[in-house]
């Protein structure tokens, strides 16, 4: 009987365990939430509506370039860099600026040395 107790008292230690993790994560959700509220909030008051549908398609299409232009507009936002609404083309300069900053650049190395040995000519 005493094997029967102590099962239980390791089933209901696991329960509290789970419940607990459950409980933790939630929380994460709910801040997460919250933050995202938060940012939806600021870009509402820095964006006009078309601007706004813009960082929207862009979210839509490519989701990581949306965060980061998210990203800057709040840290912007945040350091009052932004005057009043932006518009559309202000946006799209903003995605452009940061399209220039995450490219990156393709090199192509041609070995002349290689190609000489593979010459077409001695045929």
């Amino acid at each position: 009987m005493s094997s029967d107790k102590e099962l239980a008292a390791i089933r209901n230690r696991r329960m509290q365990e789970l419940q607990d993790m459950q409980g933790q994560q939630q929380k994460q959700e709910e801040m997460m939430q919250q933050q995202q509220q938060a940012v939806n909030g600021l870009l509402n008051q820095v964006l006009d509506q078309q601007a706004r549908a813009r960082l929207n398609t862009i979210m839509v299409a490519k989701p990581e370039k949306g965060r980061q232009v998210e990203s800057v507009i709040v840290q912007m936002a945040t350091s009052g860099q932004i005057g009043g609404k932006l518009s559309e083309n202000d946006l799209i300069g903003l995605v452009e600026r940061v399209n220039a900053q995450t490219q990156k650049t393709t090199t192509v190395k041609f070995d002349r040395r290689r190609a000489a040995l593979d010459d077409d000519d001695d045929w």
